[in-house]
């Protein structure tokens, strides 16, 4: 309706009242927008904007003052005005001059000048690259063409399925190269703080070609949208591991049995998921009390299967207190994996804190780039 020139009114609009007194002239660029121009025609060479907020409302005697004294050094005005605020645009070769006189009506706000015939020139430029890469392109297109009309189509064949695919769900560059490596097709990437959806699930697997498929979804919380997708996928077999963490996820994975059937395969990796201790090291977002004890934010938290297992104000004291909770009598390995937050030697000095504290044990450091948790443990 508007570029027919009829009258556009939404239903919502608010009706303007006679104190908002909106004057307008039309806009005039003299053709600066056509890049066939030369830079030497662009008479005034500033695009100049700005708003003035004013002192007081302006007479129409004064806007209209106004209007002509910036129509006597320039041209393609646009001027609206309303009690509080004018808002300018104009083309000319001495923004100062505009500045000026606009600040004797109030202070001045959104300043902002472009050259006009740099622009053009630049615009110039770029319409010269464009026609190049156009024409390169078509000339491309036509050998392109040229080539595969003498050549013979072959039709792809479909890859042969392989017996055993993998996916599971991680965050952080170090862990997605840690599962990548022990043989995970397909990463997922979540964690605690963005859960994966069933859907993300099911793209996972439509992307590995596998008939038999094991999901390993690191959380508790993101079980359930496992098994829904185990259940929507109907032309693979999909065996979800109930995995809480990425420890136990790696112990499932060096388990496997590439001879070994399914369900075999299934029984074996769940059992292992009984015998990884995980911890997780992180930080207090609130003041809280939980089990009794009084957590401020800020604090650093070492968290196990069963809870809060350390409270302290230093990262790697908090891990070693929560490593020394979970450690027991079958402890035979303990790996760390240091997140985003943790330098190397801040690591380093952890791995060599714990082989001073844990002298019979073999300790395992891994960089796993995650975000939330400083370190993720695991006693094995």
């Amino acid at each position: 309706m508007a570029l027919k020139g009829n009258e556009v009114i939404p239903a919502d609009a608010p009706t303007v009242t006679a104190s908002a007194r909106p004057t307008f002239r039309e806009i005039d660029f003299s053709g600066s927008s056509n890049d066939s121009i030369s830079t030497a025609d662009i008479k005034f060479t500033y695009c100049t904007e700005f708003i003035i907020m004013l002192n007081s409302p302006l007479s129409d005697k004064e806007v209209d003052s106004f209007k002509e004294y910036l129509l006597s050094i320039g041209d393609s005005l646009v001027c609206v005005a309303d009690d509080e605020l004018v808002k300018v645009h104009v083309h000319t070769n001495h923004p100062g001059l505009a500045f000026e006189k606009a600040l004797t009506y109030g202070a001045l706000t959104n300043m902002k000048i472009d050259n006009m015939k740099e622009e053009h020139g630049e615009r110039i430029s770029l319409a010269d690259e464009r026609n190049k890469a156009k024409e390169q392109d078509e000339a491309f297109k036509k050998i392109k063409l040229e080539l595969s009309s003498k050549q013979k189509a072959v039709p792809e064949e479909p890859a042969e399925k392989k017996k055993y695919g993998f996916v599971a769900v991680a965050a952080g560059e170090g862990l997605t190269a840690i599962l990548n490596d022990i043989g995970i097709d397909s990463i997922i990437s979540g964690g605690q703080t963005m859960n994966p959806s069933t859907d993300d699930f099911l793209s996972a697997i439509e992307k590995v070609n596998a008939e038999n498929i094991f999901v390993f979804p690191n959380n508790k919380n993101i079980i359930l949208s496992a098994n829904q997708a185990a259940e929507i996928c109907q032309d693979k077999n999909v065996i979800v591991i109930p995995s809480t963490s990425i420890p136990q996820s790696v112990s499932a994975m060096i388990e496997f049995d590439a001879e070994s059937e399914p369900d075999e395969n299934k029984e074996t990796m769940e059992k292992v998921l009984e015998t990884v201790k995980t911890g997780e090291v992180t930080y207090a977002v609130r003041d809280t009390v939980i089990d009794g004890r009084e957590i401020h934010k800020g604090n650093i938290m070492g968290i196990d299967g069963k809870g809060i297992s350390a409270v302290g104000q230093n990262i790697n004291d908090t891990t070693i207190q929560l490593i020394k909770n979970m450690v027991d009598e079958d402890a035979g390995l303990i790996t760390v994996y240091y997140g985003a937050d943790i330098k190397d030697e801040e690591a380093l000095g952890l791995k060599e804190s714990l082989e001073k504290g844990f002298p019979d044990l073999e300790i395992d450091l891994h960089n796993g780039g995650q975000p939330v948790y400083y370190y993720i443990v695991s006693v094995e």
